[in-house]
């Protein structure tokens, strides 16, 4: 034991700064041959390795890109003056685009609320229920929006309602997992002292959880709704509605003037959205 502190007190020597006799303080010398310091140099050379072999697999080609700048620069030229005609057709898809995301998200934040009550840890009355559910939430979230809507467009037809669904089913595993995190942090004497007093969990729920989180479930939900609107932008590519639609046709075509119209049409379209989806947080903060 003697020698073991001793030991100890040893390697604290050689770490703690030390004062010079001017009284400024000396870092000590790095020992590159402790087992720490070897982790560390193994755990970057493998990280390095990693990020390589990304960009080998990605095909990161610079010279590619230099090459292909003069004839981007030479579409982009072609893409003045703008495409003013059709702007109220193109207006018309720019809101089934807001329209497409506002539906999705509103369905998914309504199924999410007990949803995300009934996986948190400390809500989650039934644990094998919300084993399952948990597991449905991460099926949900790890698949992308325009994968369920290439599905729905198989099942119920070209058009936004084939996007509204496949919105809906990732946009509740998204909320779900981020407010039932929310949930988890809670205080537990709270919910403690309601089950104490004889509440029910669905009164547990209704009357201690879901005030305390509504206003993080809002703040998320408004969040997601920003994402969806930006992803709704492409939903038309797969024929699931939206101003995607007229972006793709555009591109066939080699349209770069109708092409610039759409562009502006997103860009205002989403600083639109998050100007107000941030009025709306600081309204319920």
């Amino acid at each position: 034991m003697r020698s073991a502190s001793s030991r100890a007190e040893a390697v604290l020597a050689r770490e703690a700064p030390s004062r010079t006799g001017a009284g400024r303080y000396v870092e000590p010398a790095t020992d590159w041959r402790s087992p720490a310091m070897l982790r560390r140099l193994l755990l970057g050379a493998a990280a390095l390795a990693f990020v390589a072999v990304c960009f080998v697999v990605a095909k990161v080609d610079p010279v590619a890109l230099v090459a292909g700048l003069p004839r981007m620069a030479q579409w982009a030229a072609t893409a003045w003056p703008p495409y003013l005609q059709e702007l109220d057709a193109i207006g018309y898809r720019a809101f089934e685009t807001v329209a497409i995301a506002t539906v999705g998200t509103l369905v998914a934040a309504l199924i999410s609320a007990p949803v995300s009550m009934l996986i948190a840890s400390n809500t989650a009355p039934w644990p094998g229920l919300a084993l399952v559910l948990r597991w449905f939430a991460n099926a949900c979230r790890g698949i992308d929006t325009v994968v369920f809507a290439i599905l729905f467009v198989a099942a119920v037809g070209l058009g936004p309602f084939a996007g509204v669904l496949g919105m809906i089913i990732h946009s509740i595993g998204v909320i779900a997992k981020l407010n039932s995190e929310a949930i988890e942090t809670l205080p537990r004497a709270p919910l403690e002292a309601a089950a104490m007093s004889g509440a029910s969990p669905a009164h547990v729920m209704a009357h201690a959880v879901f005030p305390s989180v509504l206003p993080s479930l809002s703040s998320v939900s408004l969040y997601v709704w920003e994402a969806n609107v930006r992803t709704s932008t492409v939903l038309g590519i797969v024929g699931a509605g939206g101003i995607g639609i007229e972006i793709k046709a555009a591109l066939d075509l080699l349209d770069f003037q109708r092409l610039f119209t759409l562009t502006v049409a997103v860009l205002l379209m989403v600083t639109l959205i998050d100007q107000c989806s941030a009025w709306l947080r600081r309204r319920l903060t």
